[in-house]
């Protein structure tokens, strides 16, 4: 991981948004004192406030050691027992909730459905059975390639319910990346469905599975949902594939009984970008995991019991895991589910939905909000939002321009906004702002949530002065921390610990504080971009190019956009017989989106016949982000080892 510290400050002093007194009588820390000692006590005396704000989650068996660190390597709550799937569903049965809506389904095409939390548990009792009617059992592995559907929250909690730790896989991977993600997981079965709507053309999932499996050994069963219909173009295969609704009709609901497992065993492994073309399995454990996520879904959002909540992410990313399910449902919260695109058919979808099922918090990405922006104030004027009272923001850092207009025009003035900053691998939210009680400012992720212990730092560990820029790093383990990337603990050790002296967590972005303890995160140091929220290796980018037979070499960097917060920018050198042409560059965006996910695909693409390289041979990547961005090149080009490259790169 490359590390500095010469990270951008910001000169002038942030606005404040106090709560309002309305808002303040009704939250659950309703003043800064309240926050400071609560976060006092989860720093000072852990034992004691997990143990109280765990107590509404469902232990078999109750742990008695709360911590347990081997330097990098941390467990939590170790000899706990317990099934996630009890603390998400079976605790409601019996009690006010159990009738209560668990889930509301919005189809791209208008089309609703509900769920309420008893049947959500008897469809995930049933589908646990139909698991292990397919052979699964308690640690094996079962990749998930769906859409935004009920069923696939469904199919997470059965693997929960059965102790068959899941993988989440994103719908817009290809079949490479999904293929080496079911292979470094070792997967036994895949759950898919036909296909998914997107701006209404099917995205055949079906298919891209069957590609995919053409190379992955581990595979026994593909359990597929059919929802999409005929233009889908979906065929099973006979002996591999299997009708899902055939199958639950089939299975005996007492054979979904809840496994028993350990605090520590594995829960889910997240695929996630890093420095190296390989994406990182991300492993988190069932207690720590729950723990992190109840907690955190209580007090950021401040739960009330007729809230309507609406996280708009993917469940194949880390916020549809923390929250949309496991946090959600473990608090008994009513969530709505969105299958399509937020421009479809028009850019007041959104908004719509927020009306007619009256959401009450609205969480989505900066990303969006500057797209909304873009689409014109007309499309929000249309709609009645007064059911809004919490909004939140996820997934990169929020401009403060974008922030205001979120809180002028979407909350009207009156509802707090919650920017969070967390990651796949801390699992759970450790930066933002209570809305009840502290102060938000806009582009300021905010404070530590409780038992986190944040710090800015040099490359040497020592803290950096207020408004000093320097490495993000967290100084102690937190319930929801990754524990390893799975089958590799020295890539863990290596990609979290090794780059601060002190044996603390290295999150990768660069960050300051200002003279009030508010932190700004403000984006990667390392190699890998934050482009529309998603996570993307350089690495793996330029490994997909340079497997075509036109490139020769490549290097991918990042440049500031207004709308996607950073853009793709890849500068290709080209082996003799080809063209640098037009034609070249749509097809080598092509060729990154098959390989990876059309959202993997460059922006802009840039031909030379070199690459800036020291004399040693190390390619200048500094030199091509300012290149990328238009900026002068104000640093040392002493090493830089033919001068008249960069110019060939600004024109290519």
């Amino acid at each position: 991981m490359e590390t500095r510290t010469g990270i951008d400050t910001v000169s002038a002093e942030q606005a404040h948004h106090e709560p309002s007194e309305a808002y303040r009588s009704k939250s659950r820390v309703s003043s800064k004192a309240d926050y400071e000692r609560l976060y006092k006590e989860s720093i000072e005396q852990p034992d004691s406030f997990w143990k109280r704000e765990a107590s509404q989650l469902t232990f078999r068996k109750p742990w008695t050691v709360t911590l347990e660190q081997n330097g990098p390597f941390a467990k939590w709550f170790t000899d706990a027992e317990l099934n996630v799937t009890e603390s998400c569903l079976d605790r409601h049965l019996g009690t006010d909730t159990e009738n209560k809506t668990a889930i509301i389904w919005e189809g791209e095409g208008g089309a609703n459905k509900t769920l309420t939390y008893r049947e959500l548990h008897e469809q995930v009792t049933l589908f646990a059975a139909v698991l292990r009617d397919q052979g699964v059992t308690t640690g094996d592995r079962v990749a998930i390639y769906m859409g935004m559907v009920p069923e696939v929250v469904v199919a997470m909690l059965a693997c929960a319910r059965i102790g068959a730790p899941h993988s989440v896989i994103f719908g817009g991977f290809a079949a490479d990346s999904l293929r080496g993600r079911i292979n470094d997981c070792g997967a036994k079965v895949v759950l898919t469905q036909d296909a998914a709507p997107r701006r209404g053309k099917p995205v055949k999932l079906k298919q891209t599975v069957d590609e995919a499996l053409q190379d992955a050994p581990s595979v026994e069963k593909v359990v597929v949902l059919q929802h999409y219909g005929p233009e889908s173009e979906c065929t099973l295969l006979e002996g591999r594939d299997v009708d899902w609704a055939t199958a639950v009709e089939a299975a005996d609901a007492k054979n979904g009984a809840a496994a028993v497992v350990g605090a520590e065993h594995p829960l889910f492994i997240l695929y996630t970008s890093g420095s190296t073309g390989k994406p990182k399995g991300v492993l988190h454990t069932s207690a720590g995991y729950l723990v992190g996520a109840h907690v955190s879904t209580k007090y950021v959002f401040d739960i009330q019991e007729d809230d309507v909540y609406w996280c708009t992410a993917d469940v194949g990313w880390i916020t549809g895991h923390s929250y949309l399910v496991y946090g959600p449902l473990s608090n008994g919260m009513t969530c709505l589910m969105y299958e399509g695109a937020p421009n479809h058919p028009d850019w007041g979808r959104f908004w719509e939905i927020i009306d007619k099922h009256e959401v009450t918090i609205l969480y989505t990405a900066p990303t969006a909000i500057r797209a909304f922006i873009r689409a014109g104030d007309e499309w929000v004027n249309k709609h009645d939002l007064s059911s809004l009272r919490l909004l939140g923001t996820v997934g990169e850092p929020i401009n403060p321009e974008a922030w205001n207009w979120y809180y002028d025009k979407i909350g009207k003035k009156r509802c707090p906004i919650v920017d969070t900053w967390w990651q796949t691998e801390t699992g759970s939210i450790m930066m933002t702002t209570l809305p009840g009680a502290c102060a938000a400012k806009p582009g300021s992720t905010g404070l530590p949530f409780f038992g986190v212990a944040p710090d800015v730092v040099r490359s040497d560990g020592t803290s950096v002065a207020d408004r000093e820029g320097g490495l993000f790093i967290l100084r102690r383990p937190w319930p929801s921390i990754l524990r390893t990337v799975w089958g590799d603990d020295e890539r863990y050790v290596r990609q979290y610990f090794t780059d601060v002296p002190g044996n603390v967590y290295v999150t990768g972005d660069g960050a300051h504080r200002d003279a009030d303890g508010y932190f700004q995160v403000i984006g990667r140091i390392d190699d890998v971009l934050n482009v529309s929220g998603h996570r993307i290796g350089t690495a793996e980018v330029e490994s997909s190019l340079v497997g075509h037979e036109a490139v020769a070499e490549a290097a991918a960097v990042g440049r500031p956009d207004d709308l996607k917060g950073q853009a793709l920018v890849v500068f290709a050198t080209l082996k003799p017989g080809f063209a640098k042409d037009d034609a070249l560059k749509a097809t080598l965006k092509a060729h990154v989106g098959k390989d990876i996910g059309k959202f993997a695909a460059p922006d802009e693409i840039r031909f030379a016949d070199a690459l800036p390289k020291t004399r040693s041979g190390k390619i200048m990547r500094r030199l091509l982000k300012d290149v990328a961005a238009g900026r002068d090149i104000t640093g040392d080009t002493s090493t830089l080892e033919d001068a008249s490259v960069i110019e060939q790169l600004r024109h290519g």
